[in-house]
């Protein structure tokens, strides 16, 4: 069988990607772990702020809202976000309130939002009630059971070893398997460019960068169910509630030499604890649980998405960096309405500063 589109990746890329591309042919996806979402997709803080991101990205954002908020019956709940500066990070907060279009509210206002806030530290706070818990989840759910409606498959446990050009089509080794397709779409997280090297097309130079967290019980013993995510000032660090936990994650940014399962670094994480833990009354004592993921950029840390300028049938949907399940309705959209042909919903200084074709 020929398929019309191999899809590379079983992230919320890929699977937000093959939903849509299942209205429009045959969709094979492939995924080399497992399990769907292994890498960074089963690892996100899992929050949909539309104001987060460069300008492209807070374009999609935008435009997945509507989506998050009504298809399938939703994937958002209330959660909010409060943004802490400490001793000297007050103009840092400034910008971030600019950027993010925050409200600045008091001390007093932060501690009865969160009862755990140390306020001999806090020097700045501000908050907006319009950021979401997602439920990753229930989102790849039912992208996975749009993909299989319309007679789509998927194989995990397909790692792709090897990809050629012949007589139009593309030819796949997957495992055991051989696999032929009219289009690839390349959604392989941190793995694209090397996808894209296999299949002879020139790579884009994402790079993956590691992001580490840590569950712990919530400070003094408090419920956190109804508590805002906090990120302090430039966003050095973050904490967010999650199953009645708290998680804890130091913001990093650290290069890796190739892409793999990630895992936490301890003094990274110590260090992240450190910047938090003057804003909470409760020392950390005891860390349940940590893990990493590989949040993957775009060199302008843009998504990339569309056909390869130089290989048409060779498709990008990469550099999602944190924010593949905040723009996955709009980014996988915009690349079937690109594929088919169809005049993009996005702004066309949108649609281009997303395009392969930006890179040369």
């Amino acid at each position: 069988m020929v398929h019309d589109f191999l899809i590379i990746g079983g992230g919320i890329a890929g699977i937000s990607a093959g939903a849509r591309l299942s209205h429009l042919g045959s969709v094979l996806l492939l995924e080399a772990e497992p399990a769907l979402a292994y890498h960074a997709s089963g690892r996100s803080a899992a929050l949909f702020e539309a104001q987060y991101g460069q300008p492209a990205t807070v374009a999609l954002n935008r435009a997945s809202k509507d989506y998050h908020m009504t298809a399938n019956g939703g994937v958002l709940g209330p959660r909010g976000l409060m943004m802490l500066a400490g001793p000297g990070e007050e103009d840092t907060l400034a910008r971030d309130i600019a950027a993010m279009q925050l409200a600045p509210i008091t001390v007093d206002e932060a501690i009865a939002r969160i009862p755990a806030l140390n306020r001999d530290h806090i020097r700045a706070a501000a908050y907006h009630a319009a950021a979401w818990d997602l439920d990753t989840d229930l989102l790849l759910g039912n992208f996975v059971r749009e993909i299989r409606a319309n007679g789509g498959q998927i194989r995990t446990g397909a790692a792709v070893t090897a990809i050629r050009r012949n007589a139009g089509l593309w030819h796949v080794t997957a495992g055991a398997e051989a696999v032929v397709a009219r289009q690839i779409v390349n959604a392989a997280g941190a793995w694209v460019d090397e996808v894209a090297t296999r299949a002879g097309v020139e790579p884009l130079g994402h790079r993956p960068l590691r992001r580490s967290m840590a569950r712990m019980p919530a400070p003094g013993g408090h419920d956190p169910a109804s508590w805002p995510m906090i990120i302090g000032a430039g966003e050095t660090w973050y904490a967010k509630p999650d199953a009645g936990k708290w998680i804890v994650s130091p913001a990093e940014e650290d290069p890796v030499d190739a892409p793999h399962d990630a895992w936490a670094d301890d003094m990274v994480l110590a260090e992240g604890i450190a910047r938090y833990q003057p804003f909470v009354t409760e020392d950390v004592t005891r860390v349940e649980t940590t893990w990493a993921g590989l949040r993957t950029f775009s060199p302008d840390r843009t998504l990339v998405l569309g056909r390869d300028a130089a290989e048409p049938d060779f498709i990008w949907c990469s550099g999602q960096g944190g924010y593949g399940f905040q723009t996955a309705p709009a980014a996988s959209q915009l690349l079937a309405d690109l594929i088919a042909g169809r005049a993009p919903a996005l702004p066309p200084e949108i649609v281009a500063a997303l395009s392969p074709e930006r890179f040369g």
